[in-house]
């Protein structure tokens, strides 16, 4: 932990400047941690919108990665070796969606520590219902008085942008993804629910901004995000347009009974019985 303290330093003295600065605007450290979550996520916007379109491709590609695993079951180097030439193909990266992430703890790390050095101007500030008498007369147990404090409300109005931001990230290929999803949707919030309850709530507003921030970003880039339709398969020769229309008459007449032509066949039919009588 030192080491990281170290390491993270510059960051730590870098937001406390800026939470000074944007204080020095709104007055309010509340407000100034909002505005922060805003202009990190204007960074971060680029990075977060590669991030969505690289989750999207990958699952556009389930139905692929499945028939590759079926297909060179018993042999994982080969399977290895397919699933990366399939990527290459696609220009599909796997290790996208981390990037964003990875970028983004360092901040939220540093964050924590530009908080608890400033502790003393958050145990003093206030914001919307936190620091308002009716926090006062829960005696701090449920609504924190200060910034400073767990806020158990701000906890549970994150807790439930977590549980749709995880479970409405990116839509779903298969029945198998979509059951992944709503555990993964119970699971995450569950655990930030336990371990939030001991974070200042001014780090629970910062985070609260920026993943209301995120699931905008995230409706907004996957809103015309579909499932992509099934490959067609590679030994078929294609055919062309007027041969794709009569396999379709013929599918069509079998399943009615009939066989293309039927019409034609039935009236000779009953010529012949006529001539026979």
């Amino acid at each position: 932990m030192l080491a990281a303290n170290v390491l993270l330093d510059p960051i730590v003295a870098f937001l406390s400047v800026v939470l000074h600065s944007l204080t020095a605007v709104t007055h309010n450290f509340g407000w100034s941690l909002v505005v922060l979550a805003v202009l990190v996520k204007l960074v971060f916007w680029p990075l977060n919108t590669m991030q969505f379109r690289s989750i999207a491709r990958m699952q556009a590609l389930q139905p692929q990665i499945k028939a590759l695993q079926a297909k060179y079951k018993g042999e994982p180097q080969k399977l290895q070796q397919e699933q990366m030439a399939l990527y290459r193909e696609q220009n599909v990266n796997p290790f996208a969606s981390c990037l964003p992430l990875l970028l983004q703890l360092p901040i939220l790390w540093s964050l924590y520590y530009a908080i608890y050095a400033n502790r003393a101007e958050f145990a003093k500030t206030s914001w919307a219902w936190i620091g308002s008498p009716l926090s006062h007369a829960t005696a701090g147990k449920l609504l924190a008085t200060s910034l400073q404090q767990p806020d158990y409300l701000l906890l549970a109005l994150y807790v439930v942008s977590m549980y749709f931001s995880v479970r409405f990230s990116s839509p779903a290929v298969d029945p198998q993804q979509a059951q992944q999803q709503k555990i993964m949707a119970f699971i995450s919030p569950v655990m930030i629910a336990f371990i939030g309850r001991f974070w200042p709530s001014a780090l629970i507003l910062y985070w609260l901004t920026f993943n209301v921030l995120t699931m905008a970003q995230q409706f907004y880039l996957m809103r015309g995000t579909r499932p992509a339709p099934a490959a067609a398969d590679p030994q078929l020769p294609d055919l062309p347009a007027g041969a794709a229309r009569d396999g379709a008459a013929s599918r069509k007449g079998v399943a009615s009974g009939s066989v293309p032509g039927g019409n034609g066949s039935s009236r000779r039919q009953r010529r012949r019985k006529g001539s026979r009588r």
